[in-house]
């Protein structure tokens, strides 16, 4: 099973109607499938401009390692040499803060999302929406 383009539309609208509700900064958000790769993304007018980035980060460090980027910075917090290097295995593209969530259909996992723009743990918050709108489950730890 994997993560289709219209799942990643409806996580898209879902997270940035959240974002609008607790009226957030401007944010990127990022849809990617269970291999890593881009199925969908957006940012909003005024998002500044390493967002998107960020965002990518988030969710390509909870795809790659299998937990959501709130457990990746409780890592961090713990083991910071091993997600130094996962890091550096990464290409720099890990960015261990909330705001990256695994996305479950089920039992099976079938992407990642990343969102960033405002606080992380408001991140967090918007992209669980977006993920559960669209009837599927958001892991962040």
């Amino acid at each position: 099973m994997s993560l289709s383009l219209n799942q990643a539309n409806q996580i898209i609208t879902g997270a940035l109607a959240k974002a609008r509700e607790l009226n957030l900064k401007p944010v990127s958000v990022i849809v990617l499938d269970a291999r890593a790769s881009l199925v969908a993304a957006q940012s909003e007018d005024g998002v500044s401009i390493m967002r998107p980035q960020i965002a990518h980060g988030k969710a390509n460090g909870a795809i790659q390692l299998g937990m959501g980027s709130r457990a990746l910075m409780n890592r961090a917090e713990q083991q910071a040499y091993f997600i130094s290097a996962m890091n550096g295995l990464a290409g720099g593209d890990l960015v261990p803060v909330p705001g990256g969530c695994l996305v479950m259909d089920g039992d099976n996992l079938i992407g990642a999302v990343g969102i960033s723009g405002d606080t992380s743990d408001n991140d967090e918050a918007a992209v669980v929406a977006g993920i559960e709108s669209a009837g599927l489950t958001a892991v962040t730890g």
